[in-house]
């Protein structure tokens, strides 16, 4: 499968610039996104689809980084996109579903517990209503099926296209997934949130003390973020050449992967 890596969304909190990685995944069965970034929406009304997090983290609120604009300039039409998967409900993660509203959004069933159903007063406040009022076609999963490279936890979502796995990788979020994608020469695993800098990965790159305040902040379970920080490191220093571990701010392996598209 053809993949392309997109930037849907520059921020630029204090100390740290960040990138919103979305992949765009061109199947057998039409597109599929993993993540949509900020969206249109965000850009027309950004304190009621983004709230206060928005002061914070400084969105650019450019149309043409939105994924659709993106797809569009690509070539292909808003209703090619059939599929979007998330690694989790944050506003910038989910606020281009707006622009797809024909894809089938897939999650696992604990995020879209914690994000739609049933939230904790913690998850009310964290995630944006307004973001979702279009109705997206969730589709939730429970990826506890079978392991894939040691995470304890995956689900191949063939429904999509064989070569798309969903992983549990709860922490950042109730429900926070990991998506692997295989590119042919290699796969490419989203770590979505997971880890916010290439230095949890490789141990020396210092990491900003704003990203580490921030993780922390928001972290749903900080014991589970710091066991996939280990999961993560300890598969980054495998060095296998057939993955690539990407993540969904990071601009440095966001320009290392599309260098190496």
């Amino acid at each position: 499968m053809k993949v392309h890596h997109l930037n849907c969304g520059t921020m630029r909190p204090p100390g740290a610039p960040l990138v919103c990685h979305v992949l765009l995944v061109e199947t057998a069965n039409g597109l599929a996104l993993v993540d949509s970034g900020y969206g249109l929406g965000d850009i027309a009304a950004p304190k009621r689809r983004v709230g206060p997090a928005r002061r914070f983290v400084r969105p650019a609120f450019d149309p043409d980084e939105t994924a659709v604009r993106q797809v569009e300039r690509l070539g292909f039409r808003p209703d090619d996109v059939r599929h979007i998967l998330l690694t989790h409900f944050d506003a910038d993660h989910i606020g281009g579903l707006s622009d797809f509203p024909d894809a089938q959004v897939h999650l696992t069933a604990d995020e879209a517990r914690g994000a739609v159903h049933s939230p904790s007063w913690r998850e009310r406040i964290r995630y944006q209503k307004p973001q979702w009022d279009h109705g997206p076609k969730l589709v939730e999963h429970r990826p506890d099926g079978e392991k894939w490279r040691g995470f304890a936890a995956a689900r191949e979502l063939d429904m999509i296209a064989p070569g798309i796995v969903l992983i549990a990788l709860p922490g950042h979020t109730r429900g926070h997934a990991a998506v692997a994608v295989d590119a042919g020469a290699r796969w490419i695993l989203h770590a979505g949130d997971a880890f916010y800098h290439h230095g949890t990965l490789d141990g020396h790159s210092p990491v900003p003390p704003s990203l580490r305040g921030m993780e922390a902040v928001v972290a749903y379970d900080g014991r589970k973020v710091r066991d996939n920080h280990a999961r993560l490191a300890d598969l980054h220093r495998q060095a296998d050449p057939g993955l690539m571990i990407v993540n969904a701010h990071d601009p440095v392996l966001y320009e290392k992967a599309r260098a190496s598209a």
